[in-house]
């Protein structure tokens, strides 16, 4: 069993460190303690240096009591999405929410909690189990670039489990590829007031681009999304240059591919449109498309070794785990291409990334012990396969 008082504190405690991406050094040095003084040999990697971040992922390596089995790895990530500064959690009985103010952080904090609660509990309770490596990342939020720059010398197994959703009953094995997109839409500034039609307006232009574009949900499979738009100085002038930032995402590569090439179009077919010609200089609008893919997807076999183990663990205790596809990516779309098996088991987090987070500690409890199972059945089977 857990400790429910101490796992909610942790939370607690967790949540009103100030982690917003970039700037997780704070939240990092206190799980590097923790992990510390339960035995872990412990690193943080350069990954900060190289996403400019004030620390890198803390990478927490557990001997286990089966010295001789293949280690596992538990995840989660350390920094939370804005406004996540001054965290002032409200407690009602088993809810734990934000004030309204900010965010709360249970995204991914207590993903965080649990990894911890779970390790103290195998230790407390003498439960054979594996080597662990508890890996606690940065910038999850802004790319999965901690996940991305994660030094895997470091690290030892290769499966495990992130701890990064909602519902603990489901296990999300598979996820979307997702591109990023940032476009630069050139008109040609001009006096509004005096010589509006020596001008070609870069907002126009991006308005009848975004206009054209299909966004939102395509599909079942597939969501596109501008968010950012950037642009203009001043209201008497025509402005030259807009900047869109947005995204597509899908499980079908085709899909993602069909749709990144509608949204360039949208966007060049608006630019086309638009040309003048001043004191013998023609100019025409037109677009330049930056198109990266972000991470590509995830799909986890449901006779994978993980979702197995997780299966079982479930089928222990009388639950029924349900596989499930995500449309939202996280670090095991990336520790999955870099050669570790994962899914994505949920800690009870819900209405994230707004100012009415909440978190149900039930379902946090709930997802701490059956990751015990988990880590129980593991070690039983590691020991098998020793012949101990």
């Amino acid at each position: 069993m857990i400790n429910q008082e101490r796992i909610r504190n942790l939370l607690l405690e967790l949540v009103q460190i100030d982690s917003v991406s970039r700037e997780e050094r704070d939240v990092a040095e206190r799980i590097r303690a923790l992990c510390e003084e339960m035995g872990a040999e412990v690193e943080i990697d350069d990954a900060g240096e190289k996403v400019g971040g004030n620390t890198g992922n803390v990478i927490a390596r557990f001997p286990g009591t089966i010295p001789e089995a293949e280690a596992i790895m538990m995840s989660a990530h350390m920094d939370t999405v804005v406004p996540g500064r001054g965290v002032k959690p409200v407690v009602e009985g088993d809810i734990i929410r934000t004030d309204g103010s900010t965010v709360l952080g249970g995204d991914d904090k207590s993903g965080c909690a649990v990894i911890i609660e779970t390790i103290r509990c195998l230790q407390e309770q003498n439960i054979p189990h594996a080597p662990i490596d508890a890996v606690f990342s940065i910038c999850e939020e802004v790319g999965l670039l901690g996940a991305k720059h994660l030094d895997m010398s470091k690290v030892r197994a290769r499966y495990g489990i992130v701890f990064d959703s909602d519902d603990p009953g489901f296990l999300f094995t598979k996820g979307p590829s997702a591109n990023h997109f940032e476009f630069k839409i050139h008109g040609l500034e001009s006096h509004a007031g005096v010589a509006p039609e020596q001008g070609i307006s870069a907002i126009k232009i991006a308005a009848e681009g975004i206009a054209a574009m299909k966004l939102g949900r395509i599909d079942e499979e597939t969501t596109a999304n501008i968010g950012v738009i950037q642009g203009g100085e001043a209201t008497n002038i025509i402005t030259n240059l807009v900047t869109l930032k947005g995204e597509a995402r899908s499980l079908d590569d085709a899909k993602l591919e069909e749709q990144t090439r509608h949204m360039v179009k949208c966007l060049e077919d608006a630019a086309a449109k638009y040309e003048v010609t001043v004191d013998g200089v023609t100019t025409k609008g037109r677009v330049e498309s930056d198109v990266s893919r972000e991470y590509f997807a995830m799909d986890v076999s449901d006779d994978s070794r993980v979702v197995r183990l997780v299966k079982q663990a479930g089928a222990r205790m009388g639950l029924k785990v349900e596989t499930m596809a995500s449309g939202g990516g996280c670090d095991a779309n990336i520790f999955n291409k870099r050669g570790i098996e994962c899914a994505n088991l949920g800690t009870g987090m819900r209405a994230i990334h707004t100012v009415k987070e909440w978190l149900d500690v039930k379902d946090m409890y709930a997802s701490a012990e059956m990751t015990l199972e988990i880590m129980r059945l593991n070690g039983e089977s590691a020991q098998q396969a020793a012949g101990k």
